[in-house]
């Protein structure tokens, strides 16, 4: 008898009725469930995967129903403009920087940007400048960008064309945009963010502030990753000055021309979520998370962070902003946030992702409070002395010497060389170890002994680090 590998497989997951603490937002349905209109939509999801017929408009020419929901969802988030994406962020990231930029321009761009950003920057050829991201040594976590090294960039490349950023990170933090924003205009730059954790940024005081409420020029969001929408769904917003018939060329361009009404149904849905239940819901959302951050907060080896964990690892320098709505699990130097995220799989408690000290959470307004009481009861009962592992310290080191363009390296012969011979070779792939999880080594980049020193220690230590496979790594000929 014929297989039904990913059905089966399923079924299998829904039947072991997991607790959700990672993407979709929608917590296995809940987010759809817990209203009237959400229930309406569950009931006639398959029978709405519909294709451009008479009635109900075309996403690539939209006129009627799907530009009436653009419209009320731009309303909402306060763009000139606003998108429905249904190739995800991705396709956002990629229409916002071709949209944007013109090939040659240089930009600003944060080193830990989501490889959708690093593969839009290399297709359109532009020459990048990074910025540096401040890690705590208690969080081997990225919280925001260095203010400091930021102005020397802006100083330096007064030439560039835009600054390109992460808003939040995946642990929730937010720079401080609006500063951002006010320096970059004073210079004439753009301000594109990816704010894919971002789309219930400003329903309410609890959560940070609608980034488009800041005077960013672009911005990209995930519907899927913290609202009741589909996977691989996203919202595109741009500001008063950017230009929509350019915009709308990429985001044409970038999408498929098939769109699923199903997608689109789910994104329309999100923005009414927030727009009518969402203030009060995430109200609920942070009373619950703070309850439980400070119950974990009491149990020995764990450690949440929040704004005031990040004031003191910055030295209360720090001026941005933190999505309270997140949970970080942080452990004590010595236990793995890895070996935690197997545990909790264990105990049938999915979360987002983990580094070496720390574990994500994702939760939304459909995790109830026996969510939280189960998450909290399983780390509790946790046997730390299972969960140790050696500490290591994130290391990272100057930014090297840029001696080719990304989308140059695209175009040379590379090979497979052992790293301790690497000295002075252009790096053709990017190199990360995590934590933090942000490259040491870009695409054009060349290594130097340092750069093999740093490296080679990971690995004596049994870090993770991508693009280093059997001690080789690979670089141009």
């Amino acid at each position: 008898m014929a297989k039904l590998p990913i059905v089966e497989g399923i079924e299998r997951y829904i039947k072991e009725e997991n607790i959700s603490f990672c993407m979709p937002g929608h917590k296995n349905g809940k987010g759809f469930l817990k209203t009237i209109e959400g229930r309406e939509l569950f009931n006639n999801l398959i029978s709405g995967d519909i294709t451009e017929v008479d009635g109900v408009d075309n996403l690539h020419n939209p006129e009627g129903i799907i530009k009436d929901a653009e419209d009320e969802l731009s309303k909402y988030y306060k763009s000139k403009k606003s998108y429905f994406l249904v190739n995800g962020s991705t396709s956002g990231n990629l229409a916002m920087v071709f949209s944007s930029f013109n090939e040659g321009d240089k930009i600003i761009v944060e080193r830990n940007c989501h490889r959708s950003v690093f593969n839009a920057i290399i297709m359109r050829k532009l020459k990048p400048v990074y910025l540096k991201n401040k890690i705590t040594s208690n969080f081997d976590a990225p919280l925001s960008i260095d203010k400091e090294h930021f102005l020397e960039v802006i100083l330096e490349n007064k030439d560039a064309k835009g600054i390109l950023l992460t808003y939040p990170n995946y642990y929730g933090v937010c720079c401080d945009l609006r500063y951002i924003v006010k320096i970059a205009k004073e210079n004439n730059m753009k301000v594109l963010l990816d704010a894919a954790h971002g789309a219930h940024f400003g329903v309410n005081n609890l959560v940070p502030k609608n980034p488009m409420e800041l005077g960013a020029d672009m911005v990209v969001m995930s519907a899927h990753k913290t609202l009741p929408s589909l996977t691989q769904t996203a919202f595109l917003h741009i500001g008063e000055d950017v230009p929509i018939d350019k915009v709308d060329f990429y985001v044409s361009a970038f999408m498929s021309t098939s769109p699923s009404y199903m997608f689109m149904s789910s994104m329309d849905y999100a923005r009414f979520y927030l727009q009518e239940y969402g203030e009060q819901e995430y109200i609920t959302l942070y009373e619950i998370v703070e309850k439980y951050r400070e119950k974990i907060d009491e149990l020995e080896g764990f450690k949440c962070l929040s704004n005031e964990v990040i004031k003191k690892e910055c030295e209360m320098q720090w001026s941005g902003d933190y999505d309270a709505t997140r949970l970080v699990i942080n452990l004590n130097k010595g236990y793995s946030g890895h070996k935690l995220l197997d545990y909790l799989r264990a105990n049938k408690i999915q979360c987002e992702m983990s580094s070496n000290s720390s574990v994500v959470c994702i939760p939304t307004p459909f995790n109830d409070e026996e969510d939280f009481e189960k998450l909290y009861l399983a780390l509790k009962d946790c046997d730390l002395e299972c969960i140790t592992d050696k500490y290591y310290e994130a290391v990272t080191c100057d930014f090297p010497k840029q001696y080719k363009l990304p989308y140059e390296v695209m175009e040379c012969e590379g090979e497979e060389v052992a790293l301790s011979m690497c000295n002075g070779r252009i790096a053709k792939g990017f190199i990360v170890p995590y934590p933090p999880g942000i490259p040491l080594i870009m695409p054009g980049e060349v290594i130097s002994t340092e750069i093999i020193s740093v490296l080679e220690h990971c690995i004596e230590i049994g870090q993770t680090v991508l693009g280093i496979k059997n001690g080789k790594v690979s670089v141009c000929k």
